[in-house]
């Protein structure tokens, strides 16, 4: 059936008393943790935000194609970027979001979305209803979401012992570069007052300098790139372990980015607690979200220079002044005067190569765990497809007593504690 004969579309605003809602790429739409600090914001035109009931649908009209839609757990405001459809009596709410987050089904997203740049498309209302949608019986709509919410039991289980996994393997490495790049390696060196608070003694040989001194913020912008050039965005980088997976080849944007080039050291500006701070192995564009440092190399190496911005001390100290309670940001000019421990090169070039050394293992165990996620995620959007399209039969299947969990439990879905989510702004925006 076409989704106008499964759905209607409910535009409905003037509730400011109800909470607000937002969505997450992998567990759906949930209400919005409005005490922590970091995500809070004020809302001042709250009588402008679309009711949302219980088990409507809401979806971002320009994330849709990457699955940012989901049923409402409880009655709420959304966005004015997003559209909110009601489910008639023969659509579970639930059954038609997993079917709208397979690959194949985004695929038809794409086709029916409207815009100037790719990445940018806006899926209407009046586009959304004409789309296409497989119908099983009311009743095995329900067995498919109650056999795949039993599956996501299991499933939440395992990525959550995993992710713990890799927080505990994360702290060793943090601490270790920590220690080597605020006291290097010789424990018998002796110490002097840094006279900066969040630092404390450093080895009295080691000089204390400004970050600008030690680093040009370069702020070439461009409208291009060439297809030899890599694109960064905030969410290529991972959090902590400066990780970048780059889109190469031909990637339109809408706006002004900046150009760099192999070995300068990219600092997110935008939430700074989330530490994306990433070296570059070739030449590119980001975008302006990202303070792009390139290193005096007569004082500091590169490779040392990212590290010592990655280390969580100097994370914590930068974080504290941003401005913004909504999307907080740190400023250059703070950012810029931050004083660092600073050893001679050669003495930098022995530390590089002892973190090297001390972390290597503890490094492939992060990646083998990561990797075992990524196997469980694949296997679980396999999973999905496969139930929503007929593939398993599972009309016989009964649940376990393991196969009961809560939403608290299921949020181990995610990507991350720091997935983004959509909800923000009228543009669709974060």
């Amino acid at each position: 059936m076409r989704n106008g004969r499964l759905f209607g579309h409910r535009v409905e605003t003037g509730f400011p008393a109800l909470p607000i809602l937002e969505v997450s790429l992998r567990t759906g739409v949930r209400v919005r943790n409005m005490e922590n600090l970091r995500r809070k914001q004020v809302l001042g035109q709250k009588d402008k935000y679309k009711r949302a009931v219980k088990d409507d649908i809401a979806y971002n009209m320009m994330r849709m194609w990457q699955g940012a839609l989901g049923p409402a757990p409880v009655d709420g405001l959304v966005s004015p970027a997003y559209v909110v459809v009601k489910p008639f009596t023969e659509a579970n709410s639930a059954y038609f979001s997993y079917l709208f987050r397979t690959a194949a089904y985004m695929r038809e997203v794409n086709k029916f979305s409207r815009g100037i740049v790719a990445d940018r498309n806006r899926l209407y209302w009046e586009s959304f209803k004409q789309m296409p949608s497989l119908v099983p019986p009311r009743p095995e709509q329900d067995q498919i979401v109650a056999y795949l919410r039993a599956q996501d039991a299991h499933i939440a289980r395992f990525i959550k012992i995993k992710r713990d996994l890799i927080a505990l393997l994360t702290e060793q490495k943090l601490r270790i570069i920590d220690q080597a790049v605020t006291r290097g390696l010789d424990a018998a060196v002796a110490l002097k007052p840094s006279g900066v608070e969040w630092l404390g003694e450093v080895p009295e040989h080691w000089e204390l300098r400004r970050l600008k001194f030690l680093a040009s913020n370069t702020t070439n912008q461009t409208t291009t790139k060439t297809s030899d050039e890599i694109y960064l965005a905030m969410e290529h980088v991972q959090s902590w372990t400066g990780v970048a997976r780059p889109l190469e080849g031909v990637v339109e944007f809408a706006s002004t980015v900046k150009r760099f080039v192999a070995d300068d050291v990219l600092f997110g500006k935008l939430r700074p607690y989330l530490a994306k701070v990433t070296r570059a192995k070739c030449n590119g564009v980001c975008v302006s979200e990202f303070l792009v440092l390139r290193s005096r190399g007569e004082i500091i190496l590169p490779a040392y220079l990212e590290l010592l911005l990655r280390c969580k001390r100097v994370i914590d100290l930068i974080n504290s002044s941003t401005a913004g309670a909504k999307m907080p940001r740190a400023d250059w000019t703070f950012i810029g005067n931050v004083r660092l421990p600073i050893p001679h090169k050669d003495e930098q070039e022995a530390i590089l190569s002892h973190i090297e050394i001390e972390t290597k293992d503890l490094g492939e165990a992060i990646t083998r765990t990561e990797d075992e996620i990524k196997l469980i995620r694949e296997y679980r959007d396999r999973l999905i497809a496969d139930a929503v399209t007929g593939q398993v039969d599972v009309r016989g299947w009964r649940p376990g007593p393991d196969d009961v969990v809560g939403d608290d439990e299921l949020a181990a879905l995610g990507d991350e504690e720091t997935e983004p989510t959509y909800e923000e702004d009228a543009d669709g925006d974060e």
